[in-house]
């Protein structure tokens, strides 16, 4: 170095990271002027103590490659980047993505097999009106006896039929009314039904809501992003207005990534009006019984009923109108 002297690097005392020998200070030879000088870059220093412990990140301090402030761990390794790819999309769908596949299967693995066993033992046969009205004296005196027990069993019921999609629902909605009167079986049959759901939304997004939105074209996608923007209102058009059965309705919002909480709030207040319809009429299940006379159960499909369901579905997709108009007038405002 020209006549200079350089002096031996001391043994500076140096933090260390546990189990690497990496130190948190480097010590390094500076010529300037007439001497030189033994400094600690502080580089090291400055940074989180998880950034000395890994190789690959050891590399990019030393210069050898470029360092990605996304990567840097904070203490704890709980990172921003570790908690994107944890799944910070507010559903949890990247985490469920990467379950693993028996995992994702097992809830739907044991729903079909209680499938399986309510098909062999066919509970649908107890769930007509015939058996209704048969038993109609035992039902009321079981209910009498078991108190507060009795609408809990019915709620287990209703949902465990809903869950399975078991035939019959209706049978049951009039049951509901006709053991414990229109508004508590109202009470009972939307709760339970909207317990049902649930399931068979869960167990559906675990087992393969995730795996088909992943391999869904631009077309899916494009679908998807609409449905998920006005989900409430797409949900509860379809809850009120029955145009496609009660499963089909619980299948698509899991496979269109629809929120948990949104599902639900769509599922309990869509249905409430159907309820209200067929527990009334079971409230007055009696008199027709003693009459020799059946219920109608296409009521909810006579212009008196249907028109203000319809009338409801409409209202619900007023917040979609607006934000089409909205939009639509956006780009035009933003031009003049």
């Amino acid at each position: 170095m020209s006549g200079r002297t350089v002096p031996p690097v001391p043994d500076f005392p140096r933090t260390r990271c546990p189990g690497a020998g990496f130190p948190k200070g480097l010590p390094r030879i500076d010529c300037q002027g007439t001497g030189c000088f033994v400094k600690v870059t502080l580089v090291a220093r400055n940074a989180p103590a998880d950034l000395h412990c890994e190789s690959r990140r050891r590399r990019r301090l030393m210069g050898v490659g470029p360092v990605d402030p996304a990567r840097v761990d904070p203490p704890g390794g709980n990172s921003r980047a570790g908690n994107s790819r944890a799944g910070a999309s507010g559903d949890g769908a990247p985490a469920r993505a990467r379950l693993p596949l028996a995992r994702r299967l097992v809830p739907l693995a044991v729903l079909l097999a209680v499938l399986a066993a309510a098909l062999v033992l066919r509970p649908d046969r107890y769930l007509s009106f015939e058996q209704l009205a048969a038993h109609r004296e035992w039902l009321l005196a079981e209910v009498a006896r078991l108190g507060l027990i009795a609408p809990v069993l019915f709620l287990l019921l209703y949902a465990s039929a809903t869950g399975l999609s078991i035939p019959g629902a209706t049978v049951l909605t009039l049951a509901g009314g006709f053991l414990f009167g229109t508004l508590a079986g109202t009470a009972i049959v939307v709760v339970g039904a909207t317990l049902g759901a649930v399931i068979i939304f869960l167990v559906a997004r675990t087992a393969f809501g995730d795996v088909l939105r992943a391999r869904a074209g631009p077309f899916i996608r494009k679908l998807e992003a609409g449905f998920r923007a006005n989900a409430l209102s797409y949900l509860l058009v379809l809850r009120l207005v029955p145009l496609f059965p009660f499963w089909l309705v619980n299948l698509v919002p899991a496979f269109l990534g629809v929120r948990l909480s949104t599902f639900v709030i769509g599922t309990f207040i869509g249905i409430i009006p159907g309820a209200v319809v067929y527990a009334s009429l079971g409230s007055g299940l009696g008199a027709l019984i003693e009459h020799g006379e059946r219920p109608d159960l296409g009521v909810i499909f006579e212009p008196r009923v249907l028109t203000p369901l319809v009338g409801l579905a409409i209202l619900a997709l007023l917040p979609v109108a607006y934000k089409w108009l909205h939009q639509r007038r956006t780009p035009a405002g933003s031009a003049e």
